[in-house]
């Protein structure tokens, strides 16, 4: 069986919440799954403050996100210039997509 790739797609504070256990839930099942959590909009500013290393390190933040907030990522969490276009280029590489 192919290795899951999930992109969990988090725009509000809400939705970063459940993409959080989304992903948990998943890699009980699938620990081989990758997963990655994609935040812009109003949940940027909760994922700045995230200390989970296990969720930092599936974190796709969007750099116009971060800088239309004036906020910083973390070190070591991936930033993208634009979370939509990274959503489209990772769909077309064959990853699958869920809103949280």
């Amino acid at each position: 069986m192919a290795v899951t790739q999930l992109l969990i797609h988090a725009p509000t504070v809400d939705a970063l919440k459940r993409a959080q256990n989304n992903a948990r839930n998943l890699l009980k099942l699938e620990p081989d799954a990758q997963v990655e959590i994609v935040v812009n909009g109003p949940a940027t500013a909760l994922a700045v403050t995230l200390n989970d290393e296990e969720i930092l390190s599936r974190l796709v933040l969007c750099r116009n996100s971060l800088h239309a907030q004036g906020l910083t990522a973390q070190p070591l969490v991936q930033e993208v210039d634009a979370a939509v276009q990274y959503l489209a280029h990772q769909q077309l590489k064959g990853w699958s997509y869920i809103r949280a």
